[in-house]
């Protein structure tokens, strides 16, 4: 899924604004200003099409995530848990450790 500006895309096809969309288990909604992409795996993932963006897992998924979600443990001290297992000390530093490019 390819979220820029006002334009949603699945696997290259655009999706209407407004258009619910739904395909082998990945579905696209409208709520209100948002748009929404839930997984048949559990996880939603909102966008504001601006700044703001939530991510809501199922709890089937506790203790079973990880990147910038985090380990869903309800630990604080896993929080920050960067890709090489290490925990980064700072949230900076830990966001940077999961940039792709």
């Amino acid at each position: 899924v390819v979220a820029e500006g006002q334009n949603v895309s699945v696997n290259g096809a655009a999706v209407p604004e407004g258009r619910p969309y739904l395909h082998k288990g990945l579905g696209v909604t409208w709520p209100g200003d948002w748009v929404a992409v839930a997984s048949s795996l559990g996880v939603r993932v909102a966008w504001d099409r601006h700044l703001a963006v939530t991510v809501t897992a199922e709890p089937e998924l506790r203790g079973g995530t990880w990147g910038l979600c985090g380990t869903y443990t309800d630990d604080p001290a896993d929080d920050f848990v960067r890709p090489d297992g290490d925990i980064a000390a700072f949230a900076a530093a830990f966001g940077n450790a999961w940039k792709v490019p």
